[in-house]
């Protein structure tokens, strides 16, 4: 919808969402890249956006013996291994993965309830490599920018 109509306030929020200020105690601890973009975006891409950059900037401060994990504030449903992530426009983020069980696991929330902790796992598997998600889904953001955008009528790339 082109002519929807911002109130100040939503008109003031859309031009500081960009932006991203970090003061850390570690000297070398860096901040992930903002994110900028011309064209507009749903509440659910720019959650699933900010935590790629976020996922990414964690992961590169792990060994090789940790992979990213994440943990939910709130709620006492534990730590699951990040194995994959989406958005469903316009207020829906996705996560996959496994708990440290290795039971599959799949969270579905509303980007107003959206509160996640990064951790450290140890990895699962012997592998001389640990996974790193954040680089695939940095890779498919990028990737998916390069595309034609989706038609109207919902269809869309599978993932």
């Amino acid at each position: 919808m082109d002519d929807k109509i911002d109130t100040s306030a939503e008109a003031l929020e859309s031009t500081a969402i960009p932006r991203l200020h970090e003061v850390h105690t570690d000297p070398d601890a860096k901040p992930p890249t903002p994110i900028k973009s011309a064209e507009p975006k749903s509440p659910a891409r720019w959650a699933y956006e900010r935590l790629i950059a976020y996922i990414q900037n964690f992961e590169g401060t792990l060994d090789n013996e940790h992979e990213v994990a994440m943990g939910f504030a709130g709620d006492n449903s534990g730590v699951i291994k990040i194995e994959g992530m989406g958005d469903y426009d316009p207020d829906i983020i996705t996560f996959y993965g496994s708990d440290p069980a290795g039971t599959k696991t799949q969270l579905v929330q509303h980007v107003s309830q959206l509160s996640v902790m990064l951790r450290a796992m140890p990895k699962q598997l012997e592998a001389a490599a640990p996974t790193r998600i954040g680089f695939r889904l940095a890779q498919d953001l990028e990737a998916e920018n390069e595309d034609p955008p989706a038609t109207s009528d919902g269809a869309d790339k599978a993932t």
